[in-house]
């Protein structure tokens, strides 16, 4: 009968044993110095060796001469510990044996001698599913165990394992396996069996196993009898349902442009051909990660802004697990990109809106001119247009006034700085219902605190808008942040998109020995913007008017 090649090649000592060199090496040390502890819990993921640990632990414990941890496999018994007959390495499935009783037998068995070796060797498998009277009906027994029994406990979710039982065990952490040690493995196994594979596959495959060892040797099992001739990197994206990096790169490309009607075309092609929803985002989440990295660390220049890219490998990660318990896979993949797409889209469009402000101030200007004012006296065209000049200059100016004065921040930001202005901020709701500065502490909490230093704070806004609505009261915003923590800090205002710009251009120049040189601000032309209607002697009527136009546009009637 065909033996699965995860079981024909289980390691069957340490050395064989691939990833897990920590916990190797402890076991290993503990047989030699004869320091065996009475219980073990093995936690981690799945395919990384808990269980083929466990076993050759037993075996090499029994060891009547072990050589440097390692059993002889020659001794009466490591012949007998490796035969079927063995009856003191007792292997039992919590998911299926997790009731009272099945313990309780387990308690009444432990105080029988060994029949052969020198320990009775319990391996308890997912022993997280053993119910709460189990766990208590075992507690007990794993405190204060015969001098002759040994108890092993491997779990994938040690969280669910109740702590009193954890704190009676020598734990190990199980890691996942890098690609690297899974493709030395796969190459092992590949050459012992004859398989003719293009070695881009047998990377393909360590990708997709995610650090499971056994996966990774089942997939390869699968591609095998898929594929008799030659196995190419072709018939791995077939049998994996995936596609290939080209393709990949088209879809992803179709995503960032926001082009809906396409992405669901591919996603039906992709339903049609077979192919597994699940790992494709899986690959796509991947390509999203290496080149990020690549931007990150060989400073690699990126094809879509690093900002979208973060976003939206966030918004997969998140939607993941969603996604996998989804009844139809299809169309819950579909909303999430559309909806993404369609955020995202909107987003672009505010966060990349130039700076362009006598269009903006044209557009109020026009809007203004179409409510009826009723008596209030009308400004010329001319005097429309010199107002709006004037209004642009001042917002240049301010803008600039922030850039400076973050990259000034920068210079001299630290770590204490940044804690206390968090902290501060955290008080700043107190004061939202003040009737008359309540609005500020409202615009504050609109921004997050990204810098400081001990004489400026950098605050970033998701929008440009945002900004636009605190430049002509700039000044009553700082006053009351530095009037509430008793302070004297200048503070910067500039948009999220602004804020990873800066980063960016910080981490650069820190890797190559360099940073920002500090620049004189220039003066602030005014204060506050011109208003378009009556400028001099205006009344608090004109006030509320121009509030209520900035903050309705052309749906308010003002009569």
């Amino acid at each position: 009968m065909y033996q699965a090649l995860y079981r024909k090649y289980r390691p069957l000592n340490f050395n064989d044993v691939v990833g897990q060199e920590h916990i190797v090496n402890t076991l290993k040390n503990a047989i030699s110095y004869n320091y065996i502890s009475h219980a073990y819990l093995f936690s981690g993921p799945r395919g990384t060796g808990k269980t083929t640990i466990a076993k050759i632990f037993a075996r090499a414990v029994n060891c009547l001469e072990p050589v440097d941890g390692l059993a002889c496999g020659k001794c009466k018994n490591c012949i007998y510990s490796f035969s079927k007959e063995c009856m003191d390495i007792i292997e039992i499935d919590a998911a299926s044996n997790n009731g009272v009783d099945e313990i309780r037998e387990l308690r009444s068995n432990v105080n029988i001698l060994p029949s052969e070796l020198k320990y009775k060797v319990y391996i308890i498998d997912e022993v997280h599913m053993l119910s709460i009277g189990a766990f208590n009906a075992l507690l007990k027994t794993i405190e204060g165990p015969p001098s002759h029994v040994i108890f092993i406990l491997a779990t994938t979710d040690p969280q669910k394992v109740p702590s009193t039982i954890i704190s009676r065990c020598q734990c190990y952490n199980f890691k996942k396996i890098d690609n690297s040690n899974i493709v030395k493995r796969l190459k092992l196994i590949v050459d012992d069996e004859n398989i003719a594979i293009d070695e881009k596959v047998l990377e393909k495959i360590a990708e997709s196993s995610d650090g499971g060892l056994r996966d990774a040797i089942g997939l390869l099992d699968k591609i095998r009898a898929y594929c008799v001739d030659e196995i190419k990197v072709e018939d791995f994206y077939r049998i994996n349902g995936q596609i290939d990096d080209e393709e990949l790169e088209m879809f992803e490309n179709l995503i960032f442009a926001a082009k809906s009607k396409e992405v669901l075309m591919k996603l039906e092609q992709y339903y049609q051909d077979g192919k597994n929803l699940v790992q494709i985002i899986k690959q796509l989440m991947l390509k999203i990660k290496d080149d990020l990295f690549d931007y990150y660390i060989n400073n690699k220049k990126l094809a879509v802004a690093e900002y979208d890219m973060v976003n939206f490998l966030n918004t997969l990660n998140d939607n993941m697990v969603n996604l996998k318990k989804s009844d139809d896979i299809r169309l819950s993949l579909e909303i999430m990109l559309l909806h993404y797409m369609d955020v995202n889209n909107k987003n672009k469009r505010n966060l990349n809106t130039s700076y362009n402000e006598e269009t903006k101030k044209e557009t109020k200007e026009f809007r203004k001119k179409e409510i009826n004012l009723g008596n209030y006296d009308k400004e010329t065209d001319e005097d429309k247009n010199s107002l709006i000049i004037k209004n642009k200059t001042k917002i240049a100016n301010f803008y600039e006034i922030m850039n400076i004065r973050s990259k000034n921040t920068m210079l001299e930001a630290s770590k204490s700085e940044l804690t206390k202005e968090l902290e501060n901020f955290k008080k700043i709701n107190d004061f939202v219902f003040d009737q008359t500065t309540g609005y500020l502490a409202c615009e504050l909490l609109d921004g997050q605190v990204r810098a400081s230093s001990s004489q400026t704070l950098i605050i970033s806004y998701e929008y440009e808008g945002m900004i636009d609505k605190i430049i002509d009261h700039f000044d009553e915003l700082i006053n009351f942040y530095n009037n509430k923590f008793d302070t004297s800090k200048n503070i910067a205002i500039i948009t999220n998109q602004k804020w990873n710009d800066l980063k960016n251009e910080y981490i650069k120049l820190k890797k190559n020995g360099n940073s920002f040189t500090y620049e004189e601000e220039p003066k602030p032309i005014l204060n506050v913007l011109e208003k378009n209607v009556k400028i001099e002697n205006e009344n608090s009527t004109n006030s509320f008017i121009d509030e209520a136009v900035n903050l309705f546009g052309n749906i308010v009637e003002i009569r």
